[in-house]
């Protein structure tokens, strides 16, 4: 979990660094990794059609909004989320705020104090993403001794 390369997800490139002792404020603007340990006292933005990815790692805080398109939280963030392609809430974290996410990962023990909003998948996200609509696996015996076919979800 926590964004593992193994996942494929996350942005190449350059990692940015806010230390567990750094204290950051203002607002951050930014393109590829951004791994914050300390603190920032202001809103992260990704830079418009960059990949880009944040995680809030353990005891990292953000006090402002995030707006990136993949986000990772395993600490706190107090203000309103929006990742366009992938959020994932970590065991250890917290958002006071509202979320807004085009898919969500969320891990037991994680936590949200406001609302969770589900916005469309953007349009490069959703060439990767698998169809929405084969979601279900369900077993149906027949010749041969059964097996499993995917069904077509009904809306």
């Amino acid at each position: 979990m926590l964004g593992s390369k193994k996942g494929g997800f996350g942005a190449g490139g350059n990692t940015t660094l806010v230390s567990r002792d750094t204290t950051v404020v203002g607002d951050v603007h930014f393109t590829g990794n951004l791994d914050v340990e300390g603190v920032v006292k202001g809103n992260i933005i990704a830079q418009d059609g960059k990949d880009a990815l944040v995680r809030v790692i353990d005891k990292g805080r953000v006090q402002g909004e995030i707006r990136v398109p993949s986000i990772v939280i395993n600490g706190t963030v107090e203000g309103d989320v929006y990742a366009s392609k992938h959020l994932e809430l970590a065991s250890k974290g917290r958002v006071k705020g509202n979320v807004h996410y085009s898919l969500l990962e969320m891990a037991a023990g994680s936590e949200v104090n406001g609302s969770l909003t589900h916005t469309e998948v953007s349009e490069g996200a959703r060439e990767k993403s698998p169809d929405p609509s084969v979601a279900v696996t369900e077993a149906r015996p027949g010749k041969g001794g059964g097996g499993s076919k995917a069904v077509p979800l009904k809306s």
